[in-house]
């Protein structure tokens, strides 16, 4: 009999941790009702969601967030009206706050009107990234502080939708650089633009080339095969990403059909529902964003992306700024800077100053 698996002595059972004793209810607690509480503490504070769109002008993005949230979050241009390009990548963040059913989310949009859009387009990833790494650094600089805010504000993006210009051929090798680099930062969900100018067979066959370009290329898209955390979500999840990327239509006018009032895009030969799933797949997208998903994007960017931005950040806490109300994360530079001892996680000084060593510096506060 292998001894490791050999029933413990009593006096081994004594010193092992207590076990959950099950026990017979006598009669109705209420511990249910704190199901209530936290839905009533919810709807008291409502609820911040960040997204980015990024993708080329021309591609409906200011549209898609129109139909996504059935609102004017981002007004549209006036038909005819030129617009310059713009010669460098410009970031454009708009808030509004919606409300349905009492239930209120501060929503922030954020455009990136210019991505690839210009002749030479080295690098042009680059103040997109910054942008999302600025927002971490945001929320790290209030997380340390000694006397910090009882919520901070969550400027973090959550959810990043990537516009694939419906070419039907293959990724760009643009795209597939800033792909790379994207998903390392923020959860990324791709879409095919403006579907409506493609057939059927035709869209069918461009998501199956994207979808190969993802997987010889590592991109992990959102969701993540290593997030499923159960069976649900891994049946859930499994099919949602056989439709990624979505092929989407978007439209923020309404029109009668059979004596019913739609959202779609009306051409010569007819009407393009957006919300009818024969003619394109918003309804999944948007099921995605806010009814199935929206919790899960959110707590996978504070506790992946975030926390790895985090670890970095800490380890080379020495670049840390310094000022009033700040935590010392390191050592004070010396004439003669060495490495702290390791296992060090205090140091004798003034009581509201912390220093952590390199070793330690990825540990929770």
């Amino acid at each position: 009999m292998d001894p490791l698996r050999q029933s413990p002595s009593p006096s081994s059972s004594q010193a092992s941790s207590p076990r959950t004793l099950s026990c017979e209810g006598l009669g109705y607690v209420g511990i249910e009702a704190v199901l209530d509480q936290l839905k009533i503490k919810a709807m008291k504070m409502g609820f911040e969601f960040n997204i980015m769109v990024v993708g080329q002008s021309g591609l409906g993005k200011s549209t898609m967030v129109n139909t996504l949230f059935k609102s004017k979050i981002w007004k549209s241009m006036m038909p005819g009206l030129r617009v310059p390009t713009p010669q460098t990548l410009q970031l454009h963040s708009v808030t509004h706050v919606i409300e349905e059913n009492g239930v209120k989310l501060k929503l922030t949009v954020t455009d990136t009107p210019g991505f690839g859009d210009q002749i030479n387009n080295d690098k042009c990833w680059d103040p997109i990234l910054g942008y999302i790494n600025e927002q971490y650094e945001r929320y790290l600089q209030e997380e340390i502080l000694i006397t910090r805010q009882r919520r901070i504000p969550d400027t973090r993006v959550h959810c990043c939708i990537y516009f694939v210009p419906p070419t039907g051929h293959c990724l760009r090798p643009l795209d597939l650089e800033f792909l790379q680099r994207l998903c390392r930062a923020v959860n990324v969900v791709p879409v095919i633009a403006r579907a409506d100018s493609l057939t059927i067979e035709e869209r069918e066959a461009f998501r199956h080339r994207i979808q190969d370009d993802l997987k010889t290329h590592s991109i992990e898209v959102y969701p993540q095969k290593c997030f499923d955390e159960d069976v649900n979500d891994k049946i859930l999840n499994s099919k949602i990403r056989e439709r990624i990327p979505f092929a989407v239509v978007g439209a923020d006018r309404e029109h009668m059909v059979n004596g019913r009032c739609v959202l779609g895009r009306k051409t010569k030969w007819g009407i393009i529902e957006v919300e009818n799933m024969a003619h394109c797949e918003f309804p999944l997208l948007r099921d995605l964003l806010i009814r199935s998903h929206l919790q899960d994007l959110k707590d996978i960017t504070h506790n992946v992306h975030y926390e790895n931005y985090r670890i970095v950040r800490l380890k080379e806490s020495h670049a840390l700024p310094r000022g009033p109300g700040w935590v010392n994360l390191a050592p004070a530079p010396s004439t003669a800077p060495g490495p702290a001892p390791t296992g060090t996680r205090a140091s004798p000084g003034p009581a509201k100053v912390c220093r952590w060593a390199e070793d330690n510096s990825d540990e929770d506060f």
